[in-house]
């Protein structure tokens, strides 16, 4: 039986877990990257290295361990909870450790394009730290930063094995996108499986396409 109510679930839900991941990883992930691009500490790429790790470790190993931290031996228990596992709030944590890197990678490839320059003719006129980071840095790194949320919030809607692992399959908690195709398959309802996915390929097609007109319009010159 057709049910479009616990479609809409879904994709409210995914779309909440996108944005939530993706406003926390722009917040947090800057100054990373900030870091990242402008440190000469010499254990900074082993930090860039745990940064990037998502891009290679196997989605269920990542989940995982993550089930593990976020139970009551691990962060649950330290915020006074039972578990943060099998909640949406482990899900906004799994997914921000799961989709960092395709947000502080392109924005620290961003700032590291700005070269020296800028901010050497921006200190010689005695802008603090702070300012040239504002009005400089930031403004000339926004090509970074489009790209950084866009393959952020295109990267959640797509995941799938970390939230399973630690999110499970609760209709309006942790049921997103991704698993509900999953137990459409699983339970043979076809109808539902095709309209997620064919929905799926339609989005991902709008990201790539979204990708190739900001990069084309970020490298025109402008008048």
């Amino acid at each position: 039986m057709f049910e479009g109510g616990e479609i809409l679930s879904a994709v409210v839900l995914t779309l909440q877990l996108a944005t939530a991941t993706t406003l926390i990883l722009l917040l947090i992930g800057t100054p990373l990257a900030w870091w990242l691009a402008r440190s000469r500490a010499r254990w900074k790429e082993i930090v860039g290295t745990l940064v990037a790790l998502p891009l290679v470790l196997p989605p269920t190993v990542l989940g995982f361990y993550l089930l593990i931290a976020l139970g009551p031996d691990g962060l649950g228990g330290l915020l006074g909870v039972r578990t943060l596992a099998f909640s949406f709030e482990g899900l906004v944590i799994g997914s921000v450790v799961y989709s960092m890197p395709f947000v502080v990678q392109p924005i620290r490839n961003a700032f590291e394009a700005i070269g020296e320059r800028p901010l050497e003719v921006a200190a010689t006129l005695r802008a603090a730290p702070l300012d040239r980071f504002l009005t400089v840095a930031l403004p000339l790194a926004r090509p970074g930063f489009l790209t950084g949320a866009v393959l952020g919030f295109a990267h959640t809607v797509g995941e799938f094995g970390v939230v399973l692992m630690i999110g499970g399959s609760i209709p309006g908690e942790t049921k997103v996108l991704s698993v509900a195709i999953y137990d459409y398959v699983e339970t043979l309802r076809w109808t539902e499986a095709h309209i997620l996915a064919g929905g799926m390929l339609v989005f991902s097609f709008l990201v790539i396409l979204t990708m190739t007109l900001i990069g084309r319009r970020m490298g025109q010159p402008q008048p």
